[in-house]
């Protein structure tokens, strides 16, 4: 999508992708990948998440990605924290304990800002893009993240036909394929079209929402 589309949807507070609490499938998994203490975790198009709160709460370093300033402030703000300003290459950088937030746009990260990450957490990102962004995303982490890097990625699954999306609908063929050269496990299929008003009135039957471990 087009970055005036993103900065509309927070200006017009359209932001029903943000979650009021912390993330079950991340306390969940998130023990499993057993990153080291210390290590910095990726959060791509992070939004003002509460998960960046809750993996700081666990010993990480958290790079959060954010095109929308609204949103970045938004974060600092709810959690009553004075963040350092400042700027790196097209990025301005927020910096508060042990969460970064870099607002610009994500696809102009270089492999040299993710030299230190050792894992990533993907619940809204990949969901948000079309299809042609999702290949360049799922390159992006691939090729920039060190090898060997781990993450949890969180999908939405649904008759595309139905909606325009965003969110967009990931068919489990196109994960596996994005992630050619890692591993990628399968840990959850979960029904959850009751939970959905409004794919219900679009009519869909199902909306299945699929979490992943994936090693680069």
């Amino acid at each position: 999508m087009e970055p005036a589309f993103w900065h509309k949807r927070w200006a017009d507070n359209q932001i029903g992708f943000h979650q009021a609490q912390v993330n079950p499938y991340l306390q969940a998994h998130w023990p499993a990948l057993a990153l080291a203490p210390g290590s910095q975790v990726l959060v791509p198009l992070c939004g003002k998440s509460l998960d960046l709160a809750w993996l700081a709460g666990q010993g990480h370093r958290v790079l959060g990605v954010e095109l929308s300033r609204r949103a970045v402030e938004g974060f600092f703000r709810e959690h009553r924290l004075e963040p350092e300003v400042l700027h790196r290459g097209e990025f301005e950088v927020w910096r508060s304990g042990g969460v970064e937030v870099w607002c610009g746009d994500f696809f102009a990260l270089q492999a040299q800002d993710l030299a230190d990450c050792a894992g990533f957490y993907d619940r809204a990102a990949l969901i948000a893009l079309p299809p042609e962004m999702r290949l360049r995303y799922m390159q992006l982490l691939a090729e920039g993240l060190p090898s060997g890097s781990q993450g949890l990625l969180v999908t939405l699954g649904y008759d595309q036909a139905l909606l325009p999306g965003p969110p967009f609908s990931v068919a489990d063929a196109e994960v596996r394929q994005g992630f050619a050269g890692g591993e990628v496990q399968a840990l959850e299929a979960v029904e959850i079209i009751e939970q959905s008003e409004k794919f219900v009135q679009a009519g869909a039957t199902s909306l299945l929402e699929r979490v992943y471990r994936i090693q680069l």
